[in-house]
């Protein structure tokens, strides 16, 4: 036996339904392999409570707290004690309480953070304990991108947000025996901005559920799509997706509709916010909301875009369309970090103008998306599977001794 993990996570580890849940959940089930794991975590809302027991098959204890902190609270309190609003807003003195609890009744040999403003939780460990901290994207580089992309009090907002979480990640790697990133990209980003070495810097690579994400599966197909269907995925209260699909909306769809007429845009994810509702009063515009499973989707695009113009890391959503063995078109953005090749695997579009030029040729192309979607599944079976992704979770919490503990097993 190893001794026991863990794991603190911003966001219910469980089910795998949004991009940064998907890699949790994935990470918590190989914690699970490798020894006992004890979850610390919030919930957004009451459905992601009524996830809590669910996930108690893979736990041995858990602490799932509501989270409550408006961004208004956490803005005033992050100003006061010059810290970031990221972190502020998961300030919990519950967690706090049931992680030093946890750390004092059980052998916690391991300790693993997901997502940078967990790290403030991690107490100081005592001697042969080590911590892992998986900060998944470099979140201030992102905060510094909207900062330098607007003016007014918003944008000083996001510089100063970006330049104390850079301060708080910093401070947190040298803390830590090792910190993850979902990319080399990534990695590389956040050795150069603190200085620690592919020692202690490392990637961990996100994968895709290959079973799941299958055009063989079954899945209820979608009906009464008549024409091209342009497919994107995502939360859709999450900023980069929302900016993503107003511009592909109202700047590339108009264009591939002069040429394909028909042609429609179906915009599909949970929680759009009003403005993301608003798109659908434009022509060939499909808001679908939350859908009980998006593959039936993914199977009915004729192509899937990912036009992002601020992307942190790997995107789950471009490594699922691929899976479903779909052509898609990606940003630059979007595709950073993912191992395949642009003309093969994919096709990179580097602004609105070449996406219309790449989507609509593919769209007057059927046999060749096929090609392209043929050869993105299988790079995803040769490069994307997360049994290979986190084969090195035990080396990274314990040493050789946790590999050897789950040969043995």
């Amino acid at each position: 036996m190893t001794g026991e993990i863990l794991f603190l996570c911003h966001r219910i580890p469980f089910p795998p339904d949004r991009g940064d849940k998907i890699r949790s959940y994935h990470i918590l089930k190989r914690l699970a392999e490798i020894a006992p794991v004890h979850v610390g975590s919030f919930a957004d809302d009451d459905r992601d409570m009524g996830f809590a027991t669910d996930m108690q098959a893979l736990t041995k204890s858990q602490c799932v707290l509501k989270r409550d902190r408006s961004r208004a609270i956490a803005g005033l309190a992050g100003l006061a004690k010059r810290q970031p609003m990221l972190v502020s807003l998961f300030e919990s003195r519950e967690m706090h309480r049931w992680v030093k609890r946890t750390m004092r009744e059980r052998p916690i040999a391991a300790v693993m953070g997901y997502s940078a403003q967990m790290a403030h939780f991690v107490p100081a460990l005592p001697p042969g304990v080590r911590f892992v901290m998986d900060f998944v994207d470099l979140d201030s580089a992102k905060y510094a991108a909207y900062g330098a992309g607007s003016g007014g009090p918003i944008a000083w907002i996001n510089r100063r947000e970006g330049r104390l979480l850079l301060e708080f990640e910093r401070a947190t790697a040298r803390r830590a025996d090792l910190s993850a990133f979902v990319s080399e990209a990534e990695a590389e980003l956040f050795r150069c901005a603190s200085g620690l070495d592919a020692g202690r810097v490392i990637a961990i690579e996100n994968g895709v559920a290959l079973d799941y994400f299958d055009p063989a599966a079954a899945f209820e197909p979608v009906e009464g799509i008549s024409g091209p269907l342009i497919v994107f995925t995502g939360q859709m209260d999450y900023r980069p997706n929302i900016e993503a699909v107003e511009s592909f909306a109202h700047h590339t769809l108009p264009a591939v509709r002069s040429v394909h007429p028909d042609a429609c845009f179906a915009i599909v994810g949970r929680n759009p916010v009003p403005q993301v509702e608003a798109l659908k009063a434009l022509p060939g515009v499909i808001v679908t909301g939350s859908v009980p499973d998006v593959r039936g989707w993914l199977a009915a695009a004729d192509v899937v875009v990912a036009p992002l113009r601020i992307a942190r890391g790997i995107q789950n959503k471009v490594l699922e369309a691929m899976a479903m063995a779909r052509p898609v078109v990606a940003s630059r953005e979007a595709a950073e970090g993912i191992d395949a090749s642009n003309g093969k695997h994919f096709l990179i579009a580097a602004d609105p103008a070449e996406e219309v030029e790449k989507v609509a040729a593919l769209l007057a192309d059927p046999e060749r998306a096929q090609r392209l979607g043929r050869a993105a599944r299988a790079r995803m079976e040769e490069r994307y599977r997360w049994s290979e992704t986190l084969k090195d979770l035990p080396t990274m919490l314990f040493g050789q001794r946790g590999e050897a503990s789950v040969r043995a097993a």
